[in-house]
């Protein structure tokens, strides 16, 4: 197979995130013609079809969405090379440079990544970190990883994206970083916690715990299910209900909860890292990796 340049990759990247060639045409500076005409030839060299035309404008097809995610990765190392070469060997101080692009699920990039990225950019300041709040839903934040739009992801191992199923399979590297039980946690002083209804939250949705959820003849259906974990604990502290919350989701509980232990049997989430093995190996994203190893519960 012949090999893709790197203005044909910037092509197919900004056709997928334009959805159409005319849009990426005016991002590029390029005119319709030549994007039309160099994603024709791109699909020439791959051997398959990476994008539906139609009136509305082009979406990527599953070859196309695999290819636009190697072509955002590849061009991302086209960006570190500099970086990279100029810290080889030199990966303390401000060797160690430049945007570190991270995705992360709520609680995680409210309690786990900021106290890691302050040492990080104490010991780095060259260090510039982007992060975007992923909702643990589908792809989740490993898909952004995979997609090549984030350079590592904080992600539930045991979830359902594909960190979850097989890091392995999806190209990426996984690292487990935390485990963490859940809890029952209900309105402080209720006389029966478990007779309450049951409130839950969409990223929570047929994810680890429910095999053991299912086994508890205790719990009840979700009587209401909220969009994310902060509403499902404000819910609990005004006495709507009780739910089962990981240790993360907690460090934000008020008095107005109490919080119990389900004891050694109970649900337990496992948090990590995901990158792909080309991130792995960049000077920003290993000295991200230290400080969320040394990270103390």
């Amino acid at each position: 197979m012949a090999e893709l340049a790197p203005h044909e990759l910037r092509v197919l990247v900004a056709v997928a995130e334009t959805g159409g060639f005319s849009a990426a045409a005016a991002r590029l500076g390029l005119t319709q013609s030549a994007v039309s005409h160099s994603v024709r030839g791109s699909e020439a060299k791959v051997g398959a079809v990476l994008f539906e035309r139609g009136r509305t404008g082009a979406s990527p097809t599953p070859a196309g969405e695999r290819a636009v995610g190697l072509a955002r990765r590849i061009l991302r190392l086209y960006e570190v090379l500099g970086a990279e070469a100029r810290g080889a060997g030199r990966d303390t101080g401000d060797e160690v440079g430049g945007v570190l692009r991270v995705a992360a699920f709520r609680s995680a990039a409210l309690h786990l990544l900021p106290p890691a990225l302050e040492r990080l950019t104490a010991r780095h300041p060259g260090i510039r970190p982007e992060v975007r709040v992923v909702r643990e839903l589908g792809a989740g934040t490993a898909g952004e990883v995979a997609a090549g739009r984030a350079d590592l992801g904080i992600a539930t191992l045991n979830g359902t994206g594909p960190a979850a199923r097989d890091g392995g399979a999806a190209g990426l590297l996984t690292g487990v970083l935390r485990e963490e039980a859940y809890a029952l946690v209900h309105p402080a002083g209720h006389p029966d916690p478990k007779a309450l209804p049951l409130l839950d939250w969409d990223e929570n949705c047929g994810s680890y715990t429910r095999d053991w959820w299912r086994a508890q003849d205790w719990i009840p259906p979700a009587t209401v299910k909220a969009e994310d974990d902060a509403m499902v604990l404000t819910m609990v502290g005004r006495g709507l209900g009780m739910a089962i919350l990981p240790e993360l989701s907690l460090r934000e509980a008020t008095d107005a909860v109490d919080i119990t232990g389900l004891g050694p049997s109970g649900p337990v989430r496992r948090v990590g890292y995901v990158t792909t093995p080309e991130s792995a190996s960049t000077l920003v994203v290993r000295a991200l990796i230290r400080e969320l190893r040394s990270e103390k519960d």
